[in-house]
């Protein structure tokens, strides 16, 4: 090297990275400095930022004198980018891994069609079309690279959908694409960066023609077909979920991959491939395609397993399960699932499946002993009742399940004291005579031992039965005492079956008469207004049966499972029916409430009126007049809340009694509701109803006052928060609304509660909701309402209606107004935004002044003000009636913006703004941002000379986009 290159080059060197004046970019445009970044251990930018950048310059459009957008322009410096980032994934060995990982669909989709353009893969003709046998090897690979990575693209956002859309359609010529790259026979090679220098030098380069298509980086043919088996079989996996057939296709693809794998090694720097993976998608198409063949034998229990519970073969279920108790292969937690599953299908009506219920049980119980587990709950239940074939198959579970000849001394006692147990557990001494006769038994047990056991059972005294008095046939069900009181405790509380409940408490009652059953669970609880009828009862059976249905069943509907509380409900009322019609009215009135839960839980959420003839059973309960009966005042709420529901208005607002309106205050508020929203269509003298609820809500609202002397002599005031004044508790007021689904309903009750809560003196920022004109606007007695009750109420309220319904814009806007009175503006804007959205297609329509007033747009203004958005104010003072100038000029002053500020200029379409920024820039010699504004300005749809429409048109595509823009900085 020459002392002048040698100078050059230290100074090279020495020179910083990325130079104050030049985008980091363009420094390696021109100083050619790309690769030399590459070989930096930790290069910065990291290379798929540089193909992101390069691509991006090369496609970015440009602007004629007219202020017209053209296309990119086809120069020398847009070659060479795009050339540049061909050589960065050159570089990274064109990994589709890290490149659909890191790039974008846009850009991926760019540096491949690049791929196509600069390895000669002539335009506009179908991959499919061609023979990539005869093609050159770059250019076969090129086409090869852009069809694998068609079939793994995923959808990211509004900007690629046309792009998916193209490849959505071309996908199967990928696969057809694919498909004949497996039949060919011969190396290719993929550009690296040196071959992509030799296009750049080539003098008759044009758009990327070179003869150079044949050097490169090798591919071998087997990690090719390797790695494009595995793709394929992933689409054809895909395509699955939609035609099952073509699973056979992914099965036969993926097999073919694991055999590639074995022939070319797992380290193959070209095949990218997760063998695990993999072998879940060979385990996967096991499962979803039962084959025939030497294949089926290799499968996995736990693959042969799930082709058994799919086709219904649940025989040969228990087969495996046998089998693998000698080996341990499937986990237990798998094995109590396929349980689980077959228990469930058993309660759901398929009685074929008992037996095989029991089958399974007792093979997984005999895995537990063996691995030093306890018997489960399962296997006593299945086994209170055995007979001679429940011995007979436990006995060739036990049997086929140990390896007598390798088995450890440690296996042998758990088999042993297993079969011990079942013996002892045994009243029929015939049975137990099975079990002590058998091979297993006599191998396993010394004979000390079975003599000892045969005479133990010989000698042991046949049970008493306690229960000697004679009983009805409702009773009449044969009791077993052979498990001892604390199993049948525990199986009492599990069970839901009413049926089984009874046929314990039996068993239980014949043990032993000392025990209060109903008492077993602390997790029984019977409302006290039932409770002391029920335990009143004098037949401890009788008390105990009632008991534990009805807690069962009230347990059984909280947790929403209706069918088996409905099953609980009628086995209490068949009990109940026959010593008590108290007790008869109560469980009526409990199943008209399930009756209710059911339908609002089922078809009621789709908007499915109720049956005529539960809407009569409502109205029925409401005009009950029987007395001495128990009544829970739930029931009362919800059948109000039912009618108002379903807008039953006219019954609510006519129809009632004149009695449940002075004896029931559910009754009372649900007509005064009704009437109101019947009225509210009409003028405003003619709301005397309105009026009534008013005056019912402040009174609940208002808190009773006394006097209390102190130590000092003083007296003070004391406020009792929950009054007696109204015709319920605020508490109970706030749980019936929360019952409420109907929105009309909802927005009167919320438009009070606002009215209430501003017409306090010191409110500084009132809440706007609609319909709050029907209120009064004043209340006499100030002092006697809890303001703050009624600002939790109203936050509460308003929390509840989203719930409800989050796309009301009334009830958010509410909300937006709640977080601005108490100073949080960010969560404010947040709900301002989601009320316009909600209304305007997400601001792909006009928001409805309606929503959008001048208050509104005040209050967001001040939002961004105090959150330092002062471009933002700005555009917001365009968005009023008249546009507030002082305001937008003042905040266009301030510096410390923290919005993006320039870059919302394109969001400004009123001109007089526009010029204030061109002249404050101007002022601050802020060059730059002065020409953004100017270019702002100078756009034709913005001509004071247009027409009215055209303006109104610009100005609404700003508002779009900026309201757009604000909703993604703040949802």
């Amino acid at each position: 090297m020459s002392a002048e290159a040698a100078d050059r080059e230290a100074a090279t060197s020495s020179r910083p990275c990325t130079p104050p004046q030049t985008s980091w970019f363009e420094f390696l445009l021109e100083e050619s400095l790309l690769e030399k970044h590459l070989r930096k251990p930790c290069p910065d930018p990291a290379p798929v930022q540089l193909i992101v950048q390069f691509l991006e310059q090369a496609s970015k459009p440009s602007v004629n004198e007219q202020n017209q957008v053209q296309p990119p322009p086809d120069n020398k410096r847009n070659r060479i980018l795009k050339l540049l980032a061909l050589k960065v994934a050159a570089h990274l060995k064109w990994d589709l891994d890290i490149l659909e990982k890191s790039l974008s669909v846009p850009v991926l989709n760019m540096l491949l069609n690049e791929l196509l353009c600069i390895s000669k893969v002539p335009p506009g003709t179908k991959h499919v079309d061609m023979d990539l046998a005869t093609l050159p090897p770059t250019t076969a690979m090129a086409i090869l690279l852009y069809n694998r990575c068609m079939n793994q693209m995923q959808q990211e956002k509004e900007l690629t959908e046309n792009i998916l859309k193209v490849l959505k359609e071309q996908a199967s010529d990928s696969i057809l694409v694919l498909e004949a790259a497996l039949k060919l026979n011969k190396d290719l090679y993929v550009h690296t960066m040196r071959t992509l220098d030799l296009l750049a030098v080539e003098p008759g380069m044009v758009n990327g023609e070179t003869e150079s298509s044949t050097a490169g980086l090798k591919i071998r043919t087997e990690e090719m077909q390797c790695q494009v088996c595995y793709d394929l079989g992933a689409a054809y996996f895909q395509q699955g979920s939609t035609n099952s057939a073509v699973y056979e296709n992914a099965r036969e693809k993926f097999f073919r991959t694991k055999e590639l794998i074995a022939e070319i090694g797992s380290l193959s720097l070209h095949c990218t491939i997760d063998e695990k993976r993999l072998a879940g998608y060979c385990q996967a198409c096991d499962v979803l395609v039962p084959s025939s063949d030497s294949t089926s034998q290799q499968l996995t229990p736990y693959s042969q397993v799930h082709i058994c519970l799919r086709s219904g073969n649940y025989q040969d279920v228990v087969k495996i399960f046998i089998e693998d108790n000698l080996t341990f292969s499937l986990p237990i937690q798998f094995r109590q699932s396929v349980l689980r599953e077959l228990f469930q299908k058993a309660q759901q009506g398929n009685e074929a499946l008992d037996e095989i219920s029991f089958k399974v049980c007792a093979c997984n119980t005999v895995r537990d002993i063996l691995e030093g587990r306890a018997i489960s709950v399962q296997f006593n239940q299945l086994f209170l009742r055995p007979n001679k074939e429940k011995i007979d198959f436990l006995l060739e579970v036990c049997s086929r399940s140990i390896n007598l000849e390798k088995a450890s001394d440690c296996l042998k006692g758990n088999m042993a004291a297993f079969l011990k147990n079942v013996c002892l557990g045994l009243e029929d001494l015939q049975y137990v005579f099975m079990i002590s006769s058998h091979e297993l038994f006599i191998t396993l047990l010394k004979d000390e031992e079975r003599k000892l056991l045969v005479d133990q059972m010989r000698k042991r005294s046949p049970r008493v039965n306690l229960c000697i008095k004679p009983v009805t046939s409702f009773y009449d069900i044969p009791a077993s005492a052979s498990v001892n009181i604390g199993q049948l405790e525990h199986q009492l509380i599990l069970s839901v079956d009413p049926w089984r409940i009874r046929q314990i408490l039996i068993e239980l009652h014949g043990m032993t008469s000392e025990r209060q059953f109903w008492t077993v669970s602390n997790k029984w609880e019977v409302p006290s207004v039932y409770s002391g009828v029920i335990l009143g009862i004098k037949d401890n059976l009788t008390r105990d049966l009632v008991y534990i249905l009805m807690a069962k069943g009230l347990h059984c509907s909280t947790v929403k499972d209706f069918s088996h509380a409905k099953q609980l409900f009628a086995a209490c009322l068949e009990l109940v029916t026959e010593f008590s019609p108290k007790l008869r009215q109560v469980m009526l009135n409990e199943m008209l409430l399930l009756d209710i839960h059911t339908h609002e839980a089922g078809t009621g959420q789709s908007g499915e009126r109720p049956p005529s003839d539960l809407i009569s059973r409502v109205r029925g309960y409401l005009e009950m007049r029987l007395p001495d009966i128990p009544l829970r005042q739930v029931i009362a709420e919800e059948c109000v809340a039912f009618m108002l529901n379903w807008r039953e208005n006219e019954y609510l607002t006519l129809q009632v009694p004149t009695f449940l309106l002075q004896n029931n205050p559910y009754v009372k508020l649900g007509q005064l509701l009704a009437a109101t929203c019947k009225e509210l269509p009409g003028p405003k003298e003619s709301r005397r109803t309105a009026k009534d609820l008013w005056e019912v809500v402040v009174q609940i609202c208002s808190v009773s006052s006394q006097h209390k002397r102190g130590n000092d002599g003083r007296v003070s005031l004391i406020k009792q928060r929950e009054s007696t004044l109204g015709i319920m508790y605020r508490s109970e007021l706030l749980s019936f609304i929360k019952k409420l689904r109907e929105p009309l309903v909802l927005t009167i009750i919320l438009s009070l509660f606002v009215k209430l809560h501003n017409v306090r003196e010191d409110i500084v920022n009132d809440i706007t909701a609609e319909h709050i004109s029907i209120w009064p606007s004043s209340i006499p007695n100030l002092q006697s309402v809890d303001f703050e009750a009624v600002a939790i109420t109203v936050k509460e309220l308003v929390r509840y209606a989203l719930s409800i319904n989050p796309n009301t814009h009334s009830w958010l806007i509410i909300q937006a107004d709640i977080y601005f009175a108490t100073n949080q503006y960010s969560a404010a804007l947040h709900y301002y935004l989601q009320a316009g959205a909600v209304c305007s297609d997400f601001f792909n329509k006009a928001v409805p002044p309606d929503v959008y007033t001048d208050q509104v747009i005040k209050r967001m203004i001040k939002c961004c003000s105090l959150l330092n958005c002062h471009t933002q104010v700005a555009i917001l003072c365009q968005f009023l009636r008249e546009i507030d100038y002082k305001t937008a000029f003042k905040s266009l002053q301030e510096q410390n913006s923290h919005d993006a500020m320039d870059s919302y200029y394109d969001y400004i379409w009123d001109v007089t703004i526009l010029e204030y920024l061109t002249y404050l820039h101007h002022k601050r010699g802020e060059t730059d941002k002065r020409q953004i504004a100017i270019k702002a300005i100078g756009q034709t749809e913005l001509n004071a000379s247009n027409p009215e429409e055209v303006l109104q048109l610009a100005a609404q595509r700003r508002k779009k986009k900026f309201l757009q823009a604000m909703a993604k900085l703040y949802f």
